[in-house]
């Protein structure tokens, strides 16, 4: 492998993560496109397992790296023009999980109404998909009619922007985690001084 501190200053998991998608979808095999990045950058996983990055990913991973590119493996999928979510909302329950699944908080609704599918924020993970039980779900490409209201963005800036939102959802979620685990200290110790009393 390279050196861990490469010119920029930024550790190598973190250049390896940057020239990565962030559509946070599992297809590489971990938990998201950081756990990827590190088990490329300790020799666990090969530059050629993220589908939504294609060729020109693996390109760039290899650039980094200094060594060869190679061909997308086949057996963690095939690499897809940009798609994103679309809730076909008149089949919607409202169940709400394809907003738990959701790894960008690209899904707008609340439980026992519609959702929708913000399309600007949708990395095309396909995570929403599984969970719904009327598959009421369909990935495609953005809508033409759509792309004026998209952010002009590089495909660079798109996956910052995605990490960003990711990160901010799981920043959330520790904050839900600790809150929850804070009232049920209180709970119990509410329970424990009327036991004692």
């Amino acid at each position: 492998m390279v050196n861990n501190e490469l010119n920029t200053g930024k550790s190598l998991i973190d250049q390896i993560n940057d020239l990565l998608p962030q559509t946070q979808c599992g297809r590489c095999s971990f938990n998201g496109c950081r756990p990827y990045a590190e088990a490329i950058a300790t020799g666990k996983a090969d530059i050629n397992q993220c589908p939504p990055g294609g060729d020109e990913g693996i390109i760039e991973l290899a650039r980094l790296l200094g060594i060869q590119p190679k061909p997308l493996d086949p057996q963690f999928g095939e690499h897809k023009p940009k798609q994103v979510a679309f809730i076909i909302e008149q089949d919607c329950i409202g169940c709400a999980k394809c907003i738990a699944a959701c790894p960008v908080d690209a899904i707008l609704g609340a439980a026992k109404f519609m959702h929708t599918v913000i399309a600007a924020e949708c990395t095309g993970c396909e995570l929403c998909i599984a969970p719904c039980p009327v598959d009421c779900i369909i990935i495609e490409p953005p809508a033409l009619g759509n792309d004026a209201a998209l952010p002009a963005r590089s495909k660079y800036q798109q996956a910052q922007w995605a990490k960003q939102r990711y990160e901010s959802r799981c920043l959330r979620k520790e904050k839900e985690a600790a809150e929850k685990e804070e009232r049920a200290k209180k709970k119990r110790e509410v329970l424990s001084a009327i036991k004692r009393g």
